[in-house]
């Protein structure tokens, strides 16, 4: 890993933000490769969701809609231990979502006027579940509870069809992500992938193979490449969008007391997704720094996924900064804002309870991220890229919309009508006064 040496200098925030690995990630670039897409999906259906999908992934479904029978498969399959951790991600991931529910409130503003906050789910979201280099039903977990707790009505999961899936399911979304879906109880999924699939719920579409429409939604949410982020921004408006997910990255807090062999053992976990994969530490101990070092040389040759998890943490997105101290330590973090921020200092809570910008915060060595990946309760679609520092992770509340409902008798209009009428009248807009004095003429 390449080493930053922040010490004895004193940086600015704009300076800090240029300083600091980060992964290039041009959705801007992208567009105008998933623009033809999406647009060729928008005039032409399904049949251009099939022509992509042999396109792109390798294989040409049965039919988009996954069949009833073939989830059903996928659930009586499933290993009984992975089944077993996904009702346990999921119950816990149930318990943390429940207590994100928000109350509708009502505000007295005045004697018979109120005005009231109401939460209304949206009506339709489409769940977006990634199948490039790893198989994701965690993410299923963390797309569906949100949705499901906030009330949404109607959702649809779209996941790529798989060329080398297991037998019985080629041309499907992999069995577990299916699976997961059976477990959730959700029964409209598709075999659609990247660009197209964004662009498939935006527009919907019928499918003559099997006499099925797909609606349109009103969101879609779920991580994604940049063909998925790209299409997102091209798309946003005619749906909304939960974010542009990037590259996922990892960033570390350490001080001397930090265990090298468990930091080491958390860049590699996030280094595994993705060769453009970010790990970075932030350190104000350089024995530290050369202890993790030595740590990552053993278990990087030791992983599975040793190629990518090296080309990740060699990549100008990774790296060590080493820093005065942890004053400096959390300047830099903050100024990063990472997606994953984990805390190995001594008295971990008082220094995570500094952070201000992160996506998510893991406290203390007994707290790795995979633990949020899966099992913590929390939802692992987070901010990613800086967005952080003013974007939140995944939530209830993302499928949730507040509506004002204003409510004002005759007595109340009258006792601030004349205000009404002023600033009209000071905005140039008489027509807005005159809303009022066609109600109250003696105000006029």
């Amino acid at each position: 890993m390449s080493v930053l040496d922040l010490r004895g200098r004193s940086l600015t925030l704009r300076e800090l933000r240029a300083a600091l690995p980060r992964a290039e990630f041009d959705v801007e670039a992208a567009l105008h490769q998933v623009r033809p897409i999406c647009e060729d999906v928008r005039d032409r259906g399904a049949k251009a969701l099939y022509a992509a999908a042999e396109r792109f992934d390798g294989v040409r479904p049965e039919r988009l809609r996954v069949p009833a029978e073939v989830i059903a498969r996928a659930l009586e399959g499933l290993d009984p231990l992975v089944r077993e951790a996904l009702e346990e991600s999921i119950r816990r991931a149930r318990l943390v979502h429940a207590d994100q529910r928000r109350e509708d409130t009502t505000t007295v503003v005045s004697p018979g006027g109120t005005v009231t906050e109401r939460w209304v789910p949206v009506d339709r979201v489409g769940l977006y579940v990634p199948g490039g280099l790893a198989v994701y039903p965690s993410s299923v977990v963390m797309n569906v509870v949100p949705a499901q707790i906030a009330g949404v009505g109607s959702l649809a999961v779209a996941s790529p069809p798989q060329r080398d899936a297991i037998e019985g399911f080629a041309g499907w979304p992999h069995p577990t992500i299916l699976a997961a879906c059976a477990l959730l109880g959700v029964d409209e999924v598709y075999a659609m992938g990247g660009a197209q699939a964004i662009a498939g719920f935006a527009f919907g579409f019928s499918d003559e193979t099997d006499g099925t429409d797909c609606e349109p939604v009103s969101l879609v949410t779920g991580p994604g490449n940049i063909y998925v982020a790209a299409a997102k921004r091209l798309l946003k408006g005619i749906i909304g969008i939960d974010a542009e997910a990037g590259p996922t990255e990892i960033a570390i807090l350490a001080d001397a007391t930090a265990d090298p062999d468990h930091v080491a053992a958390d860049l590699i976990s996030q280094a595994e997704h993705d060769p453009m994969a970010a790990s970075v530490l932030v350190t104000d101990s350089a024995d530290l720094a050369a202890a993790v070092e030595e740590a990552l040389a053993t278990r990087v040759a030791a992983t599975k996924h040793h190629e990518r998890v090296s080309t990740a943490l060699s990549g100008r997105q990774s790296g060590v900064v080493l820093v005065d101290d942890l004053e400096a330590g959390l300047d830099v973090v903050n100024a990063y804002a990472a997606e994953h921020l984990e805390i190995h200092t001594e008295d971990a809570p008082a220094v995570a309870a500094r952070v201000r910008n992160a996506g998510a915060i893991f406290v203390g060595t007994w707290a790795p991220v995979s633990l949020g990946d899966y099992c913590a309760g929390s939802n692992h679609v987070l901010p990613t890229g800086g967005c952080a520092c003013h974007s939140s992770g995944l939530s209830v509340q993302s499928f949730l919309r507040g509506i004002h409902v204003i409510d004002y008798d005759e007595a109340a209009l009258r006792e601030v009508g004349a205000h009404v009428v002023t600033l009209a009248r000071a905005e140039d807009l008489p027509a807005h006064g005159e809303a009022v004095t066609a109600r109250l003429p003696e105000l006029g």
